[in-house]
């Protein structure tokens, strides 16, 4: 096991090849493209840009249905776009997905605050506050998904996303 300084985005990358997700479909949009930019630097994970968030969703919650864990990362408004298939998967369940999104218009045309979706979906947030909280929470948010069949939301600050700390890398679970 080694600790190594990593920016809170790599963390959450490197918190899902913990977790031995398999499957990333994801809408770049800053501060979240680099999750998926270093995601892909893991040979056995497939990676795709969508053509929109409610793809990149859909590709995601298909996967998790099918039993891979799988990733869908975009920015706080594409949390708009990616509603529907979000709330179905919420009352339909799912075996091991994940959403991550970011808060603040810091690049985006307004603020909103996805907790609210959150709520109404009834789905789980997990908010960290550095870089081993992301990922670490992001192995969490896996374990959750699972025991809870549902998706769990994880929600990055522009701050926590491209500030560095301190991340124990640990070993690929096999799932």
């Amino acid at each position: 096991m080694m600790k190594k300084l990593m920016l809170g985005n790599e963390a959450v990358a490197r918190g899902a090849y913990e977790a031995g997700v398999s499957v990333v479909s994801s809408y770049p949009g800053t501060p979240s493209t680099e999750i998926t930019e270093n995601i892909v630097k893991y040979d056995d994970i497939y990676v795709e840009w969508a053509p929109n968030e409610k793809v990149a969703a859909e590709v995601a919650i298909g996967a998790s249905i099918a039993g891979a864990r799988s990733m869908s990362c975009m920015k706080h408004v594409g949390l708009n776009v990616m509603a529907d298939p979000v709330f179905t998967a919420s009352y339909t369940g799912v075996n091991g997905g994940l959403v991550a999104d970011d808060q603040g218009m810091h690049s985006s045309q307004n603020e909103q605050d996805s907790r609210h979706y959150a709520k109404a979906s009834k789905i789980l947030m997990l908010e960290p506050s550095d870089s081993g909280e992301c990922k670490e929470f992001t192995k969490t948010a896996y374990e959750l998904s699972e025991k809870y069949d549902t998706p769990v939301f994880l929600r990055l600050s522009t701050r926590v996303s491209h500030s560095q700390s301190l991340v124990e890398e640990e070993e690929k679970q096999e799932v």
